[in-house]
């Protein structure tokens, strides 16, 4: 979390002519348009180091607003957000935690070898950001018997039913085929739609956007505060 707060030498030229409230309310919108500023500064910053970040990605943090009586505004993870989010990976370097899909088919699915991580392989098809399409995923999943819910998983009438449809399939560890799920399609060509790996991903510290943050704070608050007080002396000249 980004804690974004404002110092009283920024408004001591306007003590004597605007209320304790008043000089409270300019503050608070100061902070928080400064803590968009910072937000924004973030979800840049993921477009400059991914390769098309998700809508996932760049809406995992949020503007919690100063308000007059709490003047400090803040960039913090939405509640959503879980613990082992990979931005936080990425903030700081490291190995990461098992993603969903990873921990669905280490606990589902009928594997007599090791699963540690898993990766799209050459002959998956990737959506818009690069990632394993929901919908092969789930045709995938259902095949090697690995849903969550056990009644959308591949029964053998609907795979009668659908014969000319690709099937999918896991090699034993004894196979001369490498770990993973492999597609079969209807005329008997087979490719790998995703890998297994027995090693934990680690990642290079990558992200570093708390110290560039930082420097859009100090950058923007002095301008905000005088822009802020002088919108609110006008409303009280006028007033």
């Amino acid at each position: 979390m980004i804690k974004i707060t404002v110092d009283d030498h920024h408004v001591d030229a306007a003590f004597r002519r605007l209320s304790g409230r008043d000089l409270a309310v300019a503050a608070s919108w100061a902070l928080n348009d400064t803590a968009t500023d910072v937000l924004k500064h973030v979800q840049t910053r993921m477009d400059d180091v991914f390769d098309r970040p998700t809508r996932f990605a760049k809406n995992a943090f949020m503007v919690r607003g100063a308000r007059p009586t709490r003047l400090e505004a803040s960039v913090e993870e939405r509640p959503s957000v879980g613990k082992r989010h990979f931005l936080k990976v990425q903030e700081r370097g490291g190995p990461r935690g098992n993603t969903g899909l990873e921990s669905l088919l280490q606990s589902r699915l009928a594997y007599d070898g090791h699963i540690t991580a898993v990766t799209p392989a050459g002959g998956a098809k990737l959506d818009a950001f690069g990632n394993w399409s929901r919908g092969e995923r789930n045709q995938a999943l259902s095949a090697v018997q690995s849903q969550r819910d056990a009644t959308s998983n591949t029964s053998p009438a609907s795979r009668k039913r659908n014969r000319k449809r690709a099937g999918f399939f896991v090699p034993r560890a004894s196979s001369k085929l490498s770990p993973g799920i492999w597609k079969r399609d209807a005329d008997g060509s087979i490719s790998k739609v995703l890998n297994f790996t027995a090693a934990v991903p680690v990642y290079e510290k990558r992200l570093g956007f708390f110290d560039g943050a930082v420097d859009v704070h100090a950058a923007r608050l002095p301008g905000h505060m005088r822009r802020t007080l002088a919108k609110m002396l006008a409303k009280r000249s006028g007033a």
